[in-house]
């Protein structure tokens, strides 16, 4: 007999284990595919913020979760989605990028977000030549260097704090007049004399040869219009990955994010999302916001299966 899953979650970071989690201990036949489990998290160098678990390591808050729902013996696929199509009322097909394809009753979209680009001149060249969108994963690559980062929320600052303990020097720098992470961030980055914010300023070109030795300035800086600089990551936010779903006709926001009722349902029957794709939780992006929409539209997927 051909199997069919209750629900298949696509994405593996938190919303997404949260949900396999929650299906798991309810006895529904669940799969998660994610290309990488724990999506972002993973390259967080520290969280401070999931309640029990203080200063925790990205890379190790996502394998005790990910070891937590394995626990269940959930059945996990590395994998990436290329296409999800609707078969009759109650039944989806997922097509793999490795050429199978999964049948479920319902789909649980937790792909999460990707890193917002520039969009500026040699940015797309420097690309692993000094320009890194992740201070935690390519970071080691500059001990006694000259950094730059890009932006002024909480990954920015962070990252900062971070890369103080691993460049000589780091330059914040942020196109507003103040900076947007929690307090906490902000206080560390102003104890260490290696920081040095540069308020109201953008990155407009990267530049160099073989890797990026320069970026210009919008506003000069101590005089000059550029800095001399080794590598740059830029933290300036994240776009929802909402490719896979543009032939579902799925109902988007301004911002492209997926809406969702409040228990994670979408305009189309049969599909939920979760985590930092969606309108929920007042769009408060967050490791715990993105577990608790995992759990409460598994929840919802439950009682529509028992229908």
């Amino acid at each position: 007999m051909e199997k069919i899953y209750d629900i298949a979650i696509i994405g593996a970071g938190p919303a997404g284990l949260n949900a396999s989690l929650y299906a798991s201990r309810y006895g529904l036949k669940n799969v998660i595919v994610g290309g990488v489990p724990g999506g972002l998290t993973s390259q967080i160098h520290q969280i401070g913020n999931w309640l029990g678990s203080p200063d925790i390591a990205g890379f190790d808050f996502v394998k005790q979760t990910t070891n937590h729902v394995k626990k269940y013996d959930t059945e996990m696929i590395n994998c990436l989605v290329d296409e999800i199509r609707k078969e009759g009322d109650n039944q989806f097909i997922v097509f793999l990028s490795n050429g199978l394809k999964l049948k479920a009753k319902t789909v649980l979209i937790a792909t999460g977000s990707k890193h917002r680009k520039l969009g500026v001149s040699g940015e797309k060249e420097f690309l692993g030549k000094g320009v890194s969108y992740c201070a935690t994963c390519d970071g080691f690559f500059y001990r006694d260097k000259v950094v730059g980062i890009i932006g002024g929320s909480d990954s920015a600052v962070s990252a900062a704090v971070f890369l103080g303990d691993i460049a000589s020097k780091i330059y914040l720098i942020y196109r507003g007049e103040q900076l947007r992470a929690e307090n906490f961030w902000i206080k560390a980055a102003e104890k260490n004399p290696k920081i040095e914010i540069i308020f109201n300023t953008n990155i407009t070109e990267f530049r160099g040869e073989e890797k990026l030795t320069e970026v210009i300035l919008d506003n000069s800086h101590q005089g000059v219009n550029n800095l001399k600089i080794d590598g740059v990551f830029v933290e300036i936010g994240f776009i929802p990955n909402t490719e896979l779903i543009k032939d579902l006709e799925i109902e988007l926001d301004e911002e492209g994010l997926i809406k969702i009722e409040n228990d994670g349902r979408t305009s189309l029957t049969g599909v939920w999302a979760a985590g930092d794709i969606t309108t929920g939780s007042n769009k408060f992006k967050q490791i715990i916001t993105a577990a608790s929409e995992g759990a409460v539209a598994t929840n919802s997927i439950l009682a529509y299966l028992r229908k």
